[in-house]
């Protein structure tokens, strides 16, 4: 439970620093072709340039960062008289309010990949598509799968 508390409170910091990171990246390769030159039309819009696969894989690890702030913001939150893992010790009093937080904060990490890796996806951000596919997704079954007290 510490990590993920860690995960939060430093998490946010961390996901800020990759986005401004990639903000400076874009800035730089902004006069640079976004688009290959040469080949087949569909080969050039799929296909990225040099510059801008950098800037894909530099989203992809902001999008990483950022993914492991949200999950662990909903353990952290969760665990304070929701969810009774034995990994995260006695929670504390049950919390009548938070009988739908669980499937709620599946429903909210879902929710968040499927928009994400769509925008990415239409910005051509390959990488940082599948980042979002698979990280979320995942880290919402597994919230899903926690013992609740009301369960």
């Amino acid at each position: 439970m510490l990590f993920f508390g860690l995960v939060f409170m430093g998490g946010w910091a961390a996901a800020v620093a990759g986005l401004v990171y990639a903000v400076v990246v874009l800035v730089r390769i902004w006069p640079r072709d976004w688009v290959r030159r040469h080949g087949h039309p569909a080969v050039r819009l799929l296909v990225p340039t040099p510059a801008y696969l950098r800037l894909d894989v530099v989203l992809a690890v902001a999008a990483l960062l950022g993914d492991l702030w949200l999950v662990s913001a909903a353990i952290v939150f969760g665990s304070d008289g929701i969810f009774t893992e034995d990994w995260m010790g006695y929670p504390g009093m049950t919390d009548p309010s938070g009988q739908g937080y669980q499937a709620g904060a599946v429903s909210a990490l879902r929710t968040t990949a499927w928009w994400t890796s769509g925008i990415a996806a239409l910005c051509r951000c390959w990488s940082t598509a599948g980042v979002q596919v698979c990280v979320l997704p995942l880290a919402a079954s597994w919230i899903g799968s926690f013992d609740t007290y009301y369960t």
